[in-house]
């Protein structure tokens, strides 16, 4: 009878697979020996794997050139990194290694492409696609880069005052793009998106405040839903209807030249995660074409905003089960030694599925389980709600320590708990890894923060004084 962990991995999914293989009865993660990460460390801890950005943004760098070419498309292609997935200084500088550009959502942002500027790891070439709506301080900045000679800097309109403001604060002609404010899956609480300009005013508000302005050219027309880039009859909808507006638009503006359609690829959320990248771009590429000939417009540049897609699957973080606590005949508690609403807040938040898998003891019993964080919260915990079924672990003994691991972590989490702030029930936010390998495979790991201490949490509330 087949009762081990192994077994029960093998047996539902295909494994191993690409990023994870076994080592003996561990768990490896890209050739990483997780069981070494948390001798030298310890636990909990997250980690960063930074040749997985680069990795995925040549992946979808590649796939793009592979449709212009085959579809014979007549435009760039041209991919932007969102920052607010991870501000962080590690995942900007292996995100620039690649030639891409930068897409921003507020005022700090900016200071952050300076700062990138002054060390040479952005040039003037790089475009800045300034996102969000706009308060005075965001506003202020994006001039001042503009106003510095980055003509590459391009503020996406959100609303209808954004041009009055930039032509007050850009001492010269600038670029500008348009958002639209799409229109949202019916299952949504609201028809139409915060964010941006509706598909029947973008016209109009062209001829009314960017035709006749001698300061402004629009570049750009941008589109994004919510759900993401999906093979459904309600993306394949919208981006039709975008191309609408931008055919209107192109035929009176001639200074228009590229779309943005956006950022919205899923990641790898279970072993069993299948999406077809190559098609669903292969087929977004002929579609442009296809719209735009039988319009007689010439095709624009392409961009894209991929952010959870550029730097998700790079993050990790490794728990250790402290304690099984058995509540009634059928619910056993694992309790991790850290908190899911601080360290994961996404599967909190909005039950977010990630890669949960053992890091050790693959060869022995499995049991069924639910997982438990050490705040006093009702709502910290991750069970088959999160997960893509029914938690199964190897069986918890307490004189043989149990590690787990979450995977494809690396997106909004670290900002979402408030990196380096105040946490829920103060339980201290992780160690935090950085992991490279060189150009002979050669893996490194560099501390780049140690465990939240008391002192620093007592100084934030305000008791260091």
């Amino acid at each position: 009878m087949n009762t081990k962990y192994i077994d029960l991995i093998s047996q539902t999914y295909d494994f191993p697979q690409e990023e994870f293989t076994l080592n003996n009865s561990s768990l490896n993660f890209h050739g990483i020996d997780l069981m070494e990460l948390v001798n030298e460390y310890g636990a909990p801890l997250k980690f960063t794997y930074l040749p997985k950005i680069s990795e995925n943004i040549q992946r979808a760098k590649n796939w793009f050139n592979n449709a212009i070419e085959k579809h014979n498309y007549n435009g760039t292609y041209n991919y932007a990194y969102c920052t607010k997935s991870s501000h962080f200084k590690h995942v900007l500088t292996e995100a620039l290694t690649n030639d891409i550009h930068i897409e921003t959502s507020s005022a700090f942002d900016i200071n952050i492409v300076e700062n990138l500027k002054k060390q040479g790891k952005i040039s003037d070439k790089t475009y800045v696609i300034c996102n969000g709506f706009k308060r005075e301080q965001y506003i202020t900045n994006i001039s001042r880069l503009i106003n510095n000679g980055h003509k590459n800097c391009v503020p996406i309109i959100d609303n209808y005052e954004e041009i009055g403001l930039l032509t007050e604060g850009i001492k010269g002609s600038f670029r500008v793009g348009i958002r639209i404010a799409s229109e949202e899956e019916p299952k949504f609480e609201f028809y139409t998106s915060r964010l941006g300009i509706g598909y029947k005013n973008i016209v109009p508000f062209y001829e009314k405040q960017i035709r006749d302005n001698k300061k402004v050219e629009l570049k750009m027309l941008h589109f994004f839903i919510n759900t993401g880039i999906r093979d459904n009859a309600y993306y394949w909808n919208e981006l039709l209807k975008c191309l609408t507006v931008y055919i209107k638009l192109k035929k009176i503006c001639p200074t228009l030249d590229s779309l943005n359609i956006g950022g919205g690829f899923p990641i790898k959320n279970s072993l069993a995660f299948d999406y077809d990248y190559e098609y669903m771009i292969d087929e977004i590429v002929n579609q442009i074409k296809v719209s735009c000939a039988e319009a007689d417009v010439d095709v624009p540049n392409i961009f894209t905003e991929f952010g959870s897609f550029t730097v998700g699957e790079s993050g990790g973080a490794i728990y250790e089960i402290l304690y099984q606590k058995q509540q009634n005949d059928r619910e056993k508690w694992n309790m991790i030694n850290s908190s899911f609403i601080t360290t994961l807040p996404d599967t909190w938040a909005i039950s977010k599925r990630f890669i949960m898998l053992a890091v050790n003891r693959w060869n022995d019993e499995y049991e069924r389980v639910l997982l438990g964080g050490l705040t006093c919260d009702s709502d910290d915990y991750y069970n088959s709600e999160q997960h893509m079924n029914a938690i199964y672990l190897p069986k918890f003994k307490r004189e043989k320590p149990l590690y787990i691991g979450f995977f494809n972590t690396g997106a909004y989490q670290e900002t979402i708990g408030g990196f380096g702030g105040l946490q829920h029930c103060l339980i201290p936010s992780p160690k935090h890894i950085l992991i490279d390998k060189d150009k002979d495979g050669n893996i490194s790991t560099q501390l780049f923060s140690q465990q939240q201490t008391s002192e620093q949490l007592l100084d934030i509330l305000g008791y260091a004084n």
